[in-house]
């Protein structure tokens, strides 16, 4: 079991500013059940749905941007959960690009590869895995993306979410699995120990430029729609 308790590069959790989040949240007073539920919901909630420059940053850099997608936010909930004692581990995937769109427009669309990487973690809780997905989106993207697309009572593919009950998807954590992407997946790597084990082996796989444009360009402008939608009520 300490294997899924380790820190790596990747899952930094002894750095200061996830040890300071850990001590003011309190989670290493709870039990368990309130241990994964309270930072769960921090990690759906409080870092907020986007692109970060890389897969492969540390929790304490997915923490200090604030926002996240599947790949980073799970790397920062593996880390908070291993610091209080909470066994985890990757499941890596690919997903269709499809799942993008909406957020993700135009000719970055259409430059964009076919599959793209995902996973989820899995939480062991009581002697079971638990599959985690449904952090990626923060709630008050979701209900705008809801309120944008009312129409849409069953399946929905798009700006980040690939599920068969769009306007009641299985994000909230009452010692059950959540998903919120499951639908794009269109292979399975299987599970790692670490996020680090994982991306050794698979990364996305982008030429040196459209790894460039990804980076500089094509992210911020996701981030913008994203940002767009999770604010228009707002105007």
């Amino acid at each position: 079991m300490n294997k899924y308790l380790q820190e790596t590069k990747m899952l930094n959790f002894k750095h200061n500013s996830i040890q300071r989040l850990i001590m003011e949240k309190s989670w290493g007073n709870y039990d368990d059940f309130q241990k994964i539920l309270q930072i769960y919901n921090f990690v759906r909630d409080d870092i907020v749905f986007g692109y970060n420059t890389d897969d492969t940053i540390s929790a304490s850099r997915v923490l200090n941007d604030g926002y996240g997608q599947c790949n980073t936010k799970g790397t920062l909930f593996m880390a908070l959960l291993r610091a209080v004692g909470i066994p985890c581990r990757f499941h890596g995937f690919t997903i269709d690009k499809e799942l993008q769109k909406g957020a993700m427009t135009g000719v970055i669309y259409r430059l964009a590869p076919q599959s793209i990487v995902h996973s989820w973690v899995e939480v062991l809780y009581k002697d079971q895995w638990y599959n985690m997905e449904g952090f990626i989106l923060d709630n008050q993207y979701l209900k705008k993306l809801q309120e944008k697309f009312s129409d849409c009572q069953t399946s929905f593919c798009g700006y980040g979410a690939a599920t068969d009950n769009f306007q009641n998807p299985q994000v909230e954590w009452n010692v059950n699995d959540t998903y919120i992407q499951k639908e794009g997946i269109n292979h399975d790597f299987g599970v790692f120990n670490s996020p680090d084990e994982f991306f050794e082996k698979y990364q996305q796989q982008l030429t040196p430029l459209k790894k460039w444009i990804y980076q500089n360009i094509a992210r911020k402008l996701m981030n913008r729609n994203i940002e767009k939608i999770r604010n228009e009520s707002k105007k």
